[in-house]
């Protein structure tokens, strides 16, 4: 025999008390969204910042390499390093139709004035070109991906440890003029791959 169910009635303290423990998660998972929505803001932001840091950084010393300040290091890894680095929005910039129209002019001075081509717009013309040639594998998937941060990992150890040799060990690179100014560019390429990496891990 079903033995009769019956309905319990909710009296106004247990309503209040329902609304109040709803209340009450309301709350908290308030808290956590707009905890979460900072610290994601933060990570972001500082992400983006660095990667604006080190692009400069790495132009800073092509340029500085091109002036009186000549070093020994490869800076022709700046190239790929600025490739991979270089913030979406000057990309994306180069990479359309003002940078096709500055390679093909690049390349038309250099084919057929080659005495007035300067020595010193090699390396730029050469990164204008690699951001409008490179196939789609380079240019959207690994730039943006842990592969292209190794890589400029991988280019700034590179080049820390060439200055300080070109220097004559580690305290040079610091007392030096020159070695103080390449030292200190060096190091803010390691910025934007190191923080960006840290974020990936954890």
């Amino acid at each position: 025999m079903v033995k009769p169910s019956y309905l319990k009635m909710l009296t106004d303290s247990d309503v209040s008390d329902l609304i109040s423990s709803d209340l009450r998660e309301l709350r908290n998972a308030g808290k956590k969204l707009a905890t979460h929505v900072v610290k994601l803001s933060a990570v972001g932001f500082g992400a983006t910042f660095l990667q604006w840091i080190a692009s400069f950084a790495a132009i800073y010393l092509l340029i500085l390499d091109r002036t009186n300040w000549k070093t020994n290091i490869l800076t022709s890894l700046l190239i790929p390093y600025i490739f991979f680095s270089l913030p979406g929005l000057i990309f994306g910039f180069l990479r359309g139709e003002v940078g096709k129209w500055i390679a093909v002019i690049a390349v038309v001075l250099r084919l057929f004035f080659p005495r007035r081509f300067p020595d010193w717009l090699e390396l730029p013309g050469a990164l204008i070109l690699l951001i409008v040639v490179a196939p789609g594998l380079f240019a959207s998937t690994i730039r943006g991906d842990a592969i292209g941060e190794v890589i400029c990992l991988i280019i700034s150890c590179y080049l820390l440890q060439e200055h300080i040799r070109a220097s004559g060990g580690f305290r040079n690179s610091f007392t030096k003029a020159n070695g103080i100014s390449n030292t200190i560019g060096i190091v803010l390429l390691f910025v934007f791959p190191v923080w960006v990496l840290l974020l990936r891990v954890l």
